[in-house]
């Protein structure tokens, strides 16, 4: 039902006149919409708790809070359709407001906001709604982290080139590149994890800068909304808005990253390469041509990540020239499209997922593209060096001189022989190695090279069996602690909602 208020108590009692249309359509209208989409659901356990706190402080009567209590339950089933929306004001709460008082009356309606702000209220509630989004992306890029190490276990011996600067440098395989890809992310979650420990502390309680006179209980909120922490200094917990900062730049560096695994993909599914291609199902088609298979979904990851970077900098443009103090109106007004973009940010990342989960790997056109290319150069200047006792450097300049020479004869990597080394070097050093042909061979083999690699962090088979090894232990703790963290949140909610159906003004009375 949408109430109207039974003496109505308005917040622009201050001003004569209401919202101007242009002020209404630019500025209220979004963010009331904001609110009912992103926060609604959070400033109701706001209310509840609070609710609940005044109660158990003996700062409002027991009867008045029951009262209000099944206010606010039958406008939580009722939704927000229930809120009579005029755009006199300009947030979420004044509508939530007006329907308590419309309910209740004044006297009784009008209590639920003794010892809060606005200021405190507003803040924890898009930290609420925050903490959730994070949560939720965190999920994402663990399941993400998974993906990549379980599909690098299948791909540990596919040899593939390994480039530097978009050329040939050495063999890798694809396995060892999808773990430097987990790894990025590993780093990614640490860091969505110190934006959600920032995010995960309590500000309300604080009032509009300064707390209140009445003998509230912060802890006692905290605790019932699931925070770990409370933003103890009530002037900074209204003021700072470090928690978006710091998951917008978390977001940005994540998104970065991932875009430039997708350009990697992306290029690697051409006809071109021909190493890879994406499932039908994360891909398009041309509306004319009908030969295109169009890689959709690393496209639209690379378009998500460019929201994501111009995010960060709208987080601190809107931040930066404001005073250190609560301006709703300016640091606050990138929280929807921050919360938008980190919920596309999640979709993206999981439709990216799908796309790697069912990704078709050919290895033979990656072996031999590793075999031709001439990326296997360095490790036969390596064994020049511990055959022939010539410097590295010396080494170096032959193996130069027999590419430039292979490749002026049209001769790819595969096609150099021992003479051709010897060659090159008793022109340049007027001396002949002494290698065999077996020696430049084996140089030459592109998993030899693999195998060879066996200092630490290197992508040897034996080296990699190590590190996939403690990477599925440490995705597994990290899934462990963030579901922790989720469960404590649950189970705060699960307590508070038992909480408020069995509160009983005469249990309170009797203690």
């Amino acid at each position: 039902m949408k109430n109207s208020p039974a003496g109505d108590v308005s917040l622009r009692e201050r001003v004569s006149s209401p919202p101007a249309p242009s002020l209404v359509a630019s500025y209220y209208a979004y963010g009331v919409a904001a609110g009912l989409k992103h926060t609604f659901g959070h400033e109701m356990n706001i209310h509840l708790a609070h609710a609940l706190m005044l109660a158990d402080q003996e700062i409002v009567a027991p009867d008045a809070i029951r009262s209000i209590l099944d206010t606010l339950l039958a406008l939580q089933d009722e939704g927000p359709e229930a809120l009579e929306i005029d755009y006199k004001a300009e947030d979420v709460y004044s509508y939530v407001e007006r329907y308590i008082i419309g309910a209740l009356g004044p006297d009784v309606g009008g209590r639920l906001h003794t010892g809060r702000s606005r200021n405190d209220l507003h803040t924890t509630a898009w930290r609420m709604a925050l903490r959730a989004r994070l949560i939720d992306l965190l999920q994402t890029v663990g399941h993400l982290r998974t993906t990549l190490i379980e599909l690098a276990a299948d791909h540990v011996e596919t040899v593939m080139p390994g480039y530097t600067h978009t050329q040939h440098a050495q063999p890798i395989t694809f396995g060892y590149y999808l773990v430097a890809a987990s790894d990025g992310l590993e780093r990614d979650f640490r860091r969505l994890r110190a934006a959600l420990d920032c995010c995960d502390r309590s500000p309300l309680g604080a009032g509009a800068l300064a707390t209140t006179g009445f003998p509230i209980s912060r802890e006692a909120t905290r605790e019932m909304l699931g925070f770990a922490d409370l933003v103890e200094v009530a002037y900074e917990a209204v003021a700072s808005r470090d928690d978006l900062q710091e998951s917008a730049a978390a977001l940005a560096i994540l998104m970065t990253g991932v875009s430039r695994l997708a350009t990697d993909l992306q290029s690697w599914n051409t006809m071109e390469f021909g190493f890879i291609e994406f499932d039908d199902a994360y891909s398009s088609v041309s509306s004319i041509m009908p030969q295109k298979k169009n890689p959709a979904t690393m496209e639209h990851v690379k378009a998500i990540a460019g929201m994501a970077t111009g995010m960060l900098g709208t987080v601190l443009s809107c931040a930066k020239n404001t005073a250190f103090a609560d301006v709703n109106d300016g640091v606050s007004a990138a929280n929807p499209a921050a919360l938008d973009t980190i919920e596309r940010a999640a979709l993206a990342l999981t439709a990216f997922d799908g796309a790697l989960a069912t990704l078709k790997v050919r290895a033979e056109a990656m072996r031999r593209s590793a075999e031709i290319g001439y990326g296997t150069a360095t490790e036969l200047a390596d064994v020049i060096v511990r055959s022939s006792g010539l410097s590295f450097r010396m080494a170096h300049n032959v193996v130069g001189r027999v590419v430039r020479e292979a490749l002026e004869r049209g001769r790819t990597a595969d096609e150099i022989k021992v003479e051709d080394v010897e060659e090159a070097a008793e022109a340049l050093f007027g001396r002949r190695l002494g290698l065999t042909a077996a020696e430049v061979t084996v140089a030459l083999d592109p998993m030899e090279n693999v195998r060879s690699r066996q200092a630490t962090g290197g992508p040897a088979p034996e080296r990699m069996e190590e590190m996939i090894k403690r990477r599925r232990e440490l995705i597994a703790h990290d899934q462990q602690e963030l579901a922790v963290v989720s469960g404590r949140i649950e189970a705060a909610y699960a307590e508070l909602e038992a909480r408020v159906r069995a509160f009983s003004p005469a249990d309170v009375q009797s203690g």
